[in-house]
């Protein structure tokens, strides 16, 4: 069976490559590609929003603007290039942690700025925030085990399934939320809500059908191209995917973030859409690598990570520990972004630095641990959380 669904890949991939290995000149198709079909995914998610289960919406929305991302690290893992899969599955999370959290706290406070003169303090969440900043805390903890044993396993695909299936169920039981309106929304799915029911349905399958099947198509020439580039550009292709291909990727989330961000009031529905998908990268994006990997190989085996990919790993798990702490206060300030947002601009710029800002990213993380521990900082998130839990999940609760 995996043999055969691996040769079907390799035909549809060699389909859309003209027969020809990939070169430095797809880029010039293959990157528009791959933004349009994130934009026409994104302008679906956001039409099919407004069906979904109401305490769903972010979670989904947040797992259906990502799944360019999905295809391009499907790719990488089936074939086999165990680097460059940790560099795509990394820089995604840094990308949204280091750049994405930043930039939402920056939109909204030159927003603030331009309307009232003021510059504010920081980004105050919700209760019900509380559970996507607690629901980072068990998927970098189980990463952190996988770190220690330098490998990835079905195994750690079925916990981290698992673990997002348990996020779901909790959002699931979460009162309703304030949604985007339809005026809000950009022009395509804005005039796709505008159509009648039986119309509508149709033109948001056909949205996510052609979004899809362009992502499949150009998917493989993507990497491809993103190899050969690196190459004639005499940059190092562990890198190159490590940026380039998670900002195209993820370029259209980091949009609608944005859009959100400028409202000012729904600021905290942007952070919190980007740290859902945080928390579907640590679970699903990850789970899906050892089943693509599988395909690939033509039977089932662990994927190993050297020296390297454990430092790249690791420095992933303390930046997003470092975000989470942060967030523990249910308060966002614009200190807190730009602290995040040096660190990543350093390890962007001056890779040659990254192991030194494991003890960076260590100390602060550290320090913040030892600042809740001894009261000098609230932890408000683990409290909302619980009293989220007891209201709407418990069953003493949902019987009242």
């Amino acid at each position: 069976m995996l043999r055969a669904v691996r040769a079907a890949w390799a035909a549809a991939a060699a389909v859309a490559e003209g027969g020809a290995a990939g070169s430095a000149g797809d880029a010039l198709w293959t990157f528009p590609a791959v933004l349009l079909s994130a934009f026409v995914i994104a302008w679906a998610a956001e039409a099919a929003q407004f069906f979904m289960s109401q305490g769903l919406a972010l979670a989904i929305l947040a797992w259906l603007q990502t799944l360019p991302e999905f295809a391009v690290e499907a790719d990488i893992a089936w074939r086999g290039d165990v680097s460059n899969m940790t560099a795509n599955f990394t820089g995604s999370l840094r990308l949204l942690v280091g750049l994405g959290w930043p930039m939402v706290f920056a939109v909204a406070a030159l927003a603030q700025r331009r309307r009232t003169g003021t510059w504010p303090r920081e980004v105050a969440l919700e209760d019900e925030d509380s559970v996507g900043v607690i629901g980072l805390l068990a998927p970098i903890a189980y990463f952190v085990f996988i770190w220690w044993k330098a490998t990835l396993t079905l195994w750690d695909s079925l916990v981290l399934a698992g673990m997002y299936g348990v996020y779901l169920w909790i959002l699931n039981r979460m009162p309703p939320r304030e949604e985007e309106s339809v005026a809000e929304l950009d022009l395509v799915p804005r005039t796709v809500m505008g159509l009648r029911p039986g119309l509508r349905g149709t033109a948001i399958a056909l949205l996510f059908a052609g979004g899809g099947l362009m992502l499949y198509l150009v998917a493989h020439p993507f990497v491809g191209s993103l190899m050969a580039l690196a190459l004639s550009a005499g940059i190092s292709q562990f890198v190159f995917i490590q940026w380039v291909a998670p900002f195209l990727s993820e370029f259209p989330e980091f949009f609608s973030a944005f859009r959100w961000a400028k409202s000012v009031s729904k600021a905290p529905m942007a952070l919190m859409n980007l740290a859902s998908s945080n928390i579907n990268q640590w679970t699903m994006l990850v789970a899906m690598i050892p089943v693509a990997y599988a395909f690939g190989q033509g039977h089932v085996a662990t994927i190993p990570f050297d020296s390297m990919h454990r430092t790249e790993i690791l420095l992933t798990i303390l930046q997003s520990l470092l975000g989470m702490i942060f967030l523990l206060n249910m308060r966002y300030s614009g200190w807190e972004a730009a602290v995040l947002f040096t660190l990543w601009a350093v390890q962007f710029a001056v890779p040659a630095l990254r192991e030194a800002l494991l003890y960076v990213y260590g100390a602060l993380v550290a320090g913040g641990v030892g600042l809740i521990l001894t009261g000098a900082r609230r932890a408000d998130a683990f409290a909302a959380f619980a009293r989220q839990w007891r209201r709407h999940a418990s069953p003493a609760g949902t019987r009242a």
